[in-house]
């Protein structure tokens, strides 16, 4: 499941409704809200947002929230390290290789880590 997936089944569970309800309501097949709750597809676009978000008539700053975690969604992430220094792109492929075996706890630690990160530009952070 995906960040997204998992704001989305707690919105669908708090209401009470099922994703053949949501789905018929939004406009959707029930079987595309499958994949995006656990993981199977990307990023959902602005206006498919925009219809969840309206469908649960949820507050601005819940859908801020919404669409930042739907930003971070996407299953299949593609770092482009080309132009870094050969130690980032060596990071990057050994956290590939490696992510499936780390810990929440280990997860969140790098998450700190890159939250007290500091860029040397506005690009990236």
């Amino acid at each position: 499941m995906t960040p997204f997936g998992e704001a989305m089944h707690e919105l669908r569970r708090r209401k009470g409704v099922s994703q053949k309800e949501m789905a018929a309501a939004i406009g959707v097949s029930p079987a595309y809200l499958s994949a995006l709750e656990h993981g199977k597809r990307g990023s959902p676009s602005f206006d498919f947002l925009q219809r969840v978000a309206g469908y649960f008539n949820v507050i601005w700053d819940e859908a801020d929230e919404l669409f930042r975690v739907a930003r971070l969604s996407d299953p299949r992430v593609v770092l482009d390290t080309a132009g870094l220094p050969p130690g980032h792109t060596a990071f990057a492929n050994r956290l590939s290789e490696r992510i499936r075996g780390l810990s929440g706890e280990a997860i969140e630690a790098m998450e700190d880590i890159l939250e007290k990160a500091t860029f040397p530009d506005n690009d990236r952070g």
